[in-house]
């Protein structure tokens, strides 16, 4: 009987994702029937990327609100498990911008700062698992909601369908453009019926940008020149308020809010905060020094480096991507506050490393590889 029962258990092809880990037969069992409520999706759509590639990590998505709660026996030690908490934690969320009281010591070496959050809406399923007229519907409430900013975040919305050509290469020249092609995405289900329901959002200064129906239902994103991360904070907070405002007022509806896990969001790893807040920055000392020593600094720090073309963009000279790297168990505040501080250690060693560490011509050499800076 159990033989049986087996038969039916899935080949995860990401022998080291999560989904791999936590899986068990006994899970499997219980759940692989269940449809949930919202899109009617199955435990098979969720993990359908540990089950069909072989490079998954995590391996697992939220097909819409109940997902996480309908296959909480999977989702749970998942969660627990790449966020490295206990069961008994909790996550709560501050946007007040105000209680940021660091600020960048030296913006010289920053060109740009960007932070961004994902947030989803109640009602309507997440990217993976929304049906077509879900997404349709959601996209006609954002055009409303846009409607209403005022101020400094008022703009315009683009739809995809439809788009004209210079628009398009005006939206590509701004590195606003987001693109389907993405096999994680593809395999997920969220590109379906691409580009319908989906488009952009900035506000006229081009600091204040919102995706609609991408990875997430809205990807919101403040930005601007320079190192003024409370200022980047401030206005995302105000338009994040303002567009939740405005969703509740003509549409009754919320944010997708789960009690433990903060913002729900299609991807677990964005769970809580959901929110990526970092700075373009030269640090020419720590590429002297080595990029794995930057990568064990930044680990130390809770930072995430990355190449400025993102994570898979290759190295570009001395100019890096660093931003928070927990998402969970972290308030917004203390999200912002860790990076502000985390890179103006960062930039202070920088200086250091550039006046007093050599300059190993060897890039290969075993001096290169284990000379650290401490």
């Amino acid at each position: 009987r159990e033989d049986k029962q087996l038969q039916s258990f899935p080949l995860v092809r990401s022998v080291n994702s999560l989904v791999k880990k936590h899986l068990s037969p006994e899970i499997w069992n219980k759940l692989k029937d269940h449809k949930t409520a919202t899109t009617g999706s199955t435990l098979m759509d969720c993990i359908v990327c540990a089950v069909e590639l072989d490079n998954q990590h995590v391996g697992i998505y939220g097909a819409d609100e109940d997902s996480y709660r309908d296959f909480a026996p999977l989702f749970d030690p998942l969660i627990l498990d790449y966020h490295g908490l206990s069961s008994n934690f909790s996550h709560t969320s501050d946007m007040d911008s105000t209680k940021v009281t660091v600020k960048i010591a030296d913006e010289g070496p920053i060109v740009s700062t960007r932070i961004r959050v994902g947030r989803n809406i109640e009602g309507f399923g997440l990217s993976p698992g929304i049906t077509k007229q879900q997404r349709i519907d959601l996209e006609k409430m954002m055009e409303k909601a846009f409607g209403t900013l005022e101020g400094p975040l008022a703009g315009k919305y683009f739809p995809l369908l439809g788009m004209d050509s210079a628009t398009k290469q005006q939206l590509i020249d701004d590195h606003f453009l987001f693109m389907e092609g993405d096999k994680n995405l593809q395999l997920a289900g969220m590109e379906r019926d691409w580009p319908e329901g989906r488009g952009i959002f900035h506000n006229a200064a081009k600091e204040f940008l919102v995706w609609v129906n991408e990875e997430d239902q809205l990807r919101i994103i403040s930005m601007q020149k320079g190192g003024n991360v409370n200022e980047v904070f401030e206005r995302l907070a105000k338009g994040i308020a303002a567009i939740e405002k405005s969703v509740a007022s003509s549409a009754g509806k919320k944010f997708q809010l789960h009690p433990k896990y903060g913002y729900l969001h299609s991807c677990p790893s964005n769970l809580g905060t959901g929110m990526r807040a970092s700075v373009h920055v030269h640090l020419p000392g720590w590429v002297k020094a080595g990029r794995h020593f930057l990568k064990a600094r930044c680990e130390q720090l809770g930072l995430q480096p990355r190449g400025s073309r993102g994570e898979s963009g290759g190295d570009t000279g001395d100019l890096f991507d660093i931003s928070n790297k927990h998402r969970l168990g972290y308030s917004e505040v203390e999200l912002v506050t860790k990076m502000i501080e985390g890179v103006n250690a960062l930039i202070k060693e920088d200086k250091v490393l550039q006046a007093t560490f050599p300059n190993v011509r060897s890039e290969h050499s075993l001096v290169k590889k284990h000379l650290s800076p401490e």
